[in-house]
């Protein structure tokens, strides 16, 4: 065999390994997740709040405790995150927020917030209906690519 066919060949066979880890890795990942969200939704209180402010900070900026912020993964540290400050009962309180639902929270209005702990999990509007973000607008190549998929379907 040759050089370069064996250079293939073992970068083949690292690239197999490397799926494969990846795999076994990913699904242990996924477990953890899954037991993770159990406990989430195990734990969840509904809450009146008055959201004050909301923004996406870093975790050494926010204002959270620092024993959060000792406990949180160092990766996790640098990253911004939808923290949320909200006055529940007589107490102005800082709260974590879910990704999906950190753009239906109104900033200066009232909600009930299903909490678990720090942790901002559901958002529903005391006084009607909570406004829904406006959806963004697509880009150059995805109004291309329906209208492409429009054509193909006539």
């Amino acid at each position: 065999m040759s050089t370069v066919t064996t250079v293939l060949l073992v970068i083949l066979i690292i690239l197999v390994i490397a799926l494969i880890a990846l795999y076994f890795w990913g699904k242990k990942a996924q477990k953890k997740q899954d037991e993770q969200q159990a406990q989430i939704e195990a734990t969840k209180q509904t809450v009146s709040m008055l959201v004050i402010d909301k923004k996406r900070m870093r975790l050494k900026e926010s204002g959270l405790p620092q024993m959060v912020i000792d406990q949180t993964p160092k990766m996790l540290r640098r990253s911004k995150l939808p923290i949320v400050k909200a006055k529940v009962g007589p107490k102005i309180s800082i709260l974590i927020a879910d990704e999906r639902v950190f753009e239906l929270i109104p900033v200066k209005k009232e909600i009930k917030a299903e909490v678990s702990g720090l942790y901002i999990v559901g958002v529903k509007g005391i006084r009607g209906s909570l406004e829904t973000p406006a959806p963004k607008k697509k880009g150059l190549f995805a109004r291309f690519k329906k209208n492409k998929d429009k054509k193909d379907s006539k």
